[in-house]
């Protein structure tokens, strides 16, 4: 049998600006997607750690996560 000891995900998540508003508001909109992303992560108690934001130049954002998966340990991942 076997069982997992410890697990954590890698993600690069990139918030993208909607076309459909000006690019002032596309760019408000998006920092808030990203604020509300992180703190829905806090909500559901994940473990995560920011590895890297970066604004893009188009005023877009990547954010690079590492975060627990479905309430493993993460154990020295998160080191």
């Amino acid at each position: 049998m076997k069982r997992i000891k410890s697990a954590c995900l890698l993600q690069t998540l990139h918030f993208q600006l909607k076309e459909d508003l000006g690019h002032a508001a596309a760019a408000h909109a998006v920092r808030e997607e990203v604020k509300n992303y992180k703190l829905q992560l806090e909500r559901a108690h994940t473990r995560y750690q920011i590895v890297d934001e970066v604004v893009q130049p188009d005023d877009s954002i990547v954010v690079r996560v590492k975060k627990q998966y479905n309430n493993h340990p993460c154990d020295a991942y998160m080191d």
